[in-house]
């Protein structure tokens, strides 16, 4: 059933080895450049995402909801407890290492065809879209691994538990899921990919960690919109 998501997690993790071979080999001010052109690309990609909301008042519920969840709780702080967790183990981390996990996550995770890749492979159909996908990411990791460095490649751990469990969602309800969820998400998402891109760019300093939850309220929020009308 996650034969796609298994596919684009592999991709990714070959990408991000690739990535990180080159960045231990290329002089600072190559990975500064790469840094700027990925946090300029983010911003691109994020905006064009969120134009694709159909209803805008579900993407900024969401936002307020998700934000004021995410700074009770402060994923933020969890977040950067975490990291520092993996980065004495391994003897990496820092702000980069943060950036690059949420970077690739956002990146990856998304778009919207996750979403219809994840109800394609839940159906029982041959993964095509997640074909193409993992291709793309592949690619794409070896850019971001090289810039973020480490961080991207550890995103596969929330890659793979985000496409999994929406697949298995799929499964049961993926011929049920609206357009208008999709693309909420998606809006969402990209939305967050602007904020992560200014911060990249050291032009903000957007707590982008607490706003994750907005996926959260985004789908009940969809659901909610639908069920009213």
């Amino acid at each position: 059933m996650i034969t796609g998501t298994i596919i684009n997690v592999v991709a990714v993790l070959a990408g991000s080895l690739i990535g990180l071979t080159f960045r231990s080999r290329l002089p600072e001010r190559f990975v500064t450049i790469l840094f700027q052109g990925i946090g300029l690309f983010t911003i691109v990609l994020g905006v064009s995402m969120a134009i694709k909301a159909s209803e805008w008042i579900l993407v900024i519920l969401s936002l307020i909801m998700g934000g004021l969840s995410g700074e009770l709780i402060n994923l933020e702080k969890f977040f950067n407890k975490l990291a520092s967790v993996i980065g004495e183990k391994f003897k990496i981390g820092g702000e980069r290492f943060n950036e690059g996990l949420l970077t690739a996550f956002l990146l990856f995770c998304m778009g919207s065809m996750t979403i219809l890749g994840a109800i394609e492979d839940g159906l029982g159909n041959e993964p095509n879209l997640y074909y193409i996908k993992s291709l793309m990411d592949g690619i794409s990791s070896i850019a971001l691994a090289s810039g973020l460095g480490l961080g991207v490649l550890f995103s596969i751990v929330p890659l793979f538990l985000y496409q999994a469990g929406l697949t298995v969602f799929a499964a049961y309800f993926g011929s049920f899921m609206p357009d208008l969820m999709i693309n909420s998400i998606s809006a969402t998402g990209g939305v967050l990919l602007v904020g992560l891109g200014l911060n990249i760019l050291k032009i903000s300093n957007i707590k982008i960690l607490n706003l994750l939850p907005s996926l959260l309220f985004v789908v009940v929020a969809s659901l909610i919109f639908i069920a009213l009308h």
